[in-house]
C-alpha cells in the first residue's frame, strides 16, 4: 500500500470517530463534500486563483449587499 492509500485510510478513521452517533450515509458524504471543496479552495488560493477585494465588492453590490 503506497502513502497517500495510508493516509486516507487513516483519515477516514479519524473522521469516522468523530462523527457522531446518530450520523447518516448522507452525513459523511456532505461532510467529505465539504473537505473536498475546502482543499480544492486552498490549491486555488495556493495558485493565486481568488477574487480581487473589488471583484466582491462588486460581486455584494449586485446583490444588495454592503462590504
Amino acid at each position: 500500500m503506497n502513502s497517500m492509500a495510508s493516509d486516507i485510510r487513516q483519515e477516514l478513521h479519524t473522521l469516522a470517530e468523530r462523527l457522531p452517533e446518530d450520523a447518516s450515509w448522507a452525513d459523511v458524504m456532505e461532510l467529505l463534500r465539504y473537505r473536498e471543496a475546502v482543499a480544492e479552495g486552498l490549491a486555488a488560493a495556493d495558485r493565486g486563483e481568488y477574487a480581487s477585494e473589488d471583484a466582491v465588492r462588486r460581486v455584494f453590490a449586485k446583490y444588495g449587499l454592503r462590504s
